[in-house]
């Protein structure tokens, strides 16, 4: 049974200054079927936000519907699709519309990443990342701000990653995408303001997910390691930050120790990296 719109008594909830009240808020949550995308469709349906759900996986997205069915908000709804397709971005709006009678969050989470030298990549590979991890979340939220413009308290939560702080060895194409994504961030959060659209960039250290198995070229460096933080306590501070309207969240302290290291001790980094990729399997140069 699909949900019907929401009423005028939703939309009369009261506005705090402080905090935003996610009872009954209207939510595209999209790379949803996995990892961090699927926390937070689910955490945001917890705290009684009515949410739609897109990934690639349509059973995937069945799954996160059926554990979301005891929680406290209204059912999730979903739509299996690629968000790079410009069509599906706007079936996306359109259905949310129609279900929900209009948007007011919307959450950018889906994302791909690749591993190897940028001189052995192909063209396609930037491309393709650029297009999941930059182009589609960008578009997404240029195609939806009409929609937003019109909701209550609306905010938009762009998913991106340490590495846009500081780039990582064979990581090119992935560290270019956050690193726009970053940029993108800032620009929108000045120019939405006078709207009352809010922005939330989320930069994610190691986080539970399973980036290193769908990667579209390359395997997941020796020298990659440590212990990634669970995507359920990701998605809590994520979506507290999104409560108490922050601009910015690094979750754990290894996101929050790396964007340190990154504006003061940049050097460092370099050099840490390269005595790991020395140790490693992974040529420092192909010359």
């Amino acid at each position: 049974m699909s949900p019907q719109p929401l009423g005028a008594e939703a939309h009369a909830l009261p506005r705090l200054r402080w905090r935003r009240n996610l009872v009954g808020s209207r939510v595209l949550v999209t790379g949803a079927s996995s990892g961090v995308g699927r926390a937070v469709a689910l955490e945001l349906a917890r705290r009684g936000a009515r949410v739609l759900a897109t990934g690639r996986r349509g059973e995937r997205l069945a799954e996160v519907a059926e554990a979301a069915a005891g929680l406290s908000g209204g059912p999730v709804l979903h739509a299996a699709g690629d968000i790079t397709v410009p069509a599906f971005r706007r079936h996306l709006i359109d259905m949310a519309t129609t279900q929900f009678g209009g948007l007011d969050l919307v959450v950018a989470a889906a994302g791909s990443g690749a591993i190897g030298r940028f001189s052995d990549a192909t063209a396609e590979t930037l491309t393709d990342i650029m297009a999941v991890d930059f182009f589609a979340p960008a578009e997404l939220v240029r195609e939806s701000l009409s929609v937003l413009q019109a909701g209550r308290d609306p905010a938009i939560v762009l998913v991106g990653s340490i590495l846009g702080y500081h780039p990582l060895p064979l990581h090119a194409e992935y560290c270019a995408a956050k690193a726009a994504l970053r940029s993108l961030a800032g620009t929108l959060r000045a120019e939405l303001a006078a709207d009352g659209i809010g922005v939330l960039l989320a930069s994610l250290g190691p986080t539970e997910s399973e980036f290193w198995n769908h990667l579209l070229t390359g395997h997941r460096p020796g020298w990659s390691s440590g212990r990634a933080m669970s995507a359920s306590r990701t998605a809590r501070i994520i979506v507290r930050a999104l409560v108490w309207r922050r601009r910015e969240v690094l979750p754990g302290w290894r996101a929050k120790g790396f964007a340190l290291a990154a504006r003061f001790f940049p050097r460092m980094i370099d050099r840490s990296l390269r005595r790991r990729m020395r140790r490693s399997r992974w040529p420092i140069s192909s010359r």
